[in-house]
């Protein structure tokens, strides 16, 4: 089976969710089906480690696609051109973009439809993009996988489209967080928050993430019981983030904030040395950072909105991202129960192991099978 795949989001040093869940998923196709051929489709030059195997073929089409406009030129003439040249048995495209006029079969994966439910926090031309294209792109694919069964039930809701061209694949953790030694953790506090317990948030900042909301419930969480915990924000300014940075600045406790960002392979001895991860997003269609948590052994406090209680299930405390008091109340359980720290551990370990990426690339290449032989007309 000769499968093309849009690989434009594989950046080194640059991979956050939507990309996570490419690579992965990729990786462990093309391992477990040298018989197929992959043609990896970069808009720009492209790192060797993602040539994953002997039967992966990189091809460059540019301009790199960032902005709308260079979307529906690389997708509606590039990819177009491209795909009517090779004529693939199927087009793989895992960020939610496709070629509406390519006669190609094609799985679409889509991640969410945050565009539909906080429109303000994406920039206009974006948005009048989303708007336009994301439905067309939906209802063109041949079949689509959701990253969860909010996702899936997102799509149904809002498209209109049937739930028997939807299948779930979830995402999974990436192996890369783990348990850190008691004397590590002590030793990272020392020399990080001077030896003082915190609470930590990872992934970009932007509206979206609430990070605003964190803020005041660890506001009222140190006024109420004046502790001497801090809050650790890991992540990079994405957009949008004068909001973010005014309630920062303005904090009665902003000595007690910090916020920076860490090498990736340095992320596991800072996220497995915090009290907990606190991950209260308005809205997700998954939410990696909650399997992170999971797997660095470390308590989890997540939103009780969207894909996230699908997530967690029980592993973790659930609060009302809208509500600081209700994050305020989560920080202070976590602060004052070592057995409830040890509970929830405990079933994080035990919830991660129900995410696989094996099992996702098995379910991408079923899918990938059975719509080869379909040719839209």
């Amino acid at each position: 089976m000769i499968i093309a795949v849009n690989t434009r989001l594989l950046l080194e040093n640059t991979m956050e969710g939507i990309a996570r869940y490419n690579y992965e998923s990729l990786k462990r196709m093309v391992a477990a089906h040298p018989e197929d051929d992959f043609y990896f489709i970069f808009d720009r030059p492209y790192s060797k480690k993602f040539v994953l195997g002997d039967n992966v073929h990189p091809i460059v089409l540019f301009p790199p696609t960032r902005h709308p406009v260079l979307m529906i030129y690389w997708f509606e003439c590039a990819v177009y051109k491209l795909l009517k040249k090779l004529q693939p048995d199927v087009f793989l495209s895992g960020d939610t973009y496709l070629s509406l006029r390519s006669k190609i079969p094609t799985l679409l994966v889509s991640h969410d439809l945050a565009y539909l439910h906080y429109p303000d926090h994406i920039p206009l031309s974006h948005r009048l993009y989303y708007r336009y294209f994301f439905p067309k792109f939906h209802r063109k694919a041949t079949e689509i996988i959701a990253v969860s069964q909010f996702t899936k039930n997102d799509i149904i809701r809002q498209y209109g489209i049937s739930g028997d061209r939807i299948t779930v694949a979830y995402n999974a953790g990436n192996g890369h967080f783990f348990p850190i030694p008691e004397s590590t953790q002590i030793e990272i506090r020392r020399n990080f928050t001077e030896g003082k317990p915190y609470f930590v948030y990872l992934g970009s900042i932007h509206p979206r993430k609430n990070i605003e909301n964190l803020i005041k419930g660890f506001e009222q969480f140190k006024s109420a019981y004046r502790t001497d915990h801090k809050l650790v924000i890991l992540g990079r300014l994405a957009w949008n983030t004068a909001t973010f940075l005014k309630t920062w600045n303005q904090s009665p406790f902003k000595q007690d904030i910090i916020q920076t960002q860490i090498p990736r392979k340095d992320l596991p001895r800072y996220i497995g040395s915090a009290e907990a991860l606190c991950y209260v997003s308005l809205f997700e269609g998954f939410g990696i950072p909650i399997l992170e948590g999971f797997e660095a052994g470390v308590p989890v406090i997540t939103s009780n909105v969207s894909s996230m209680p699908e997530v967690a299930g029980n592993a973790a405390l659930l609060v009302d991202p809208h509500d600081p008091e209700s994050i305020k109340s989560a920080m202070h359980q976590i602060a004052t129960s070592p057995e409830l720290r040890k509970n929830l551990v405990e079933k994080g370990f035990q919830r991660s192991m129900d995410f696989r990426w094996e099992k996702t690339a098995e379910i991408l290449h079923e899918k990938l099978v059975k719509i080869a032989s379909i040719r839209i007309e």
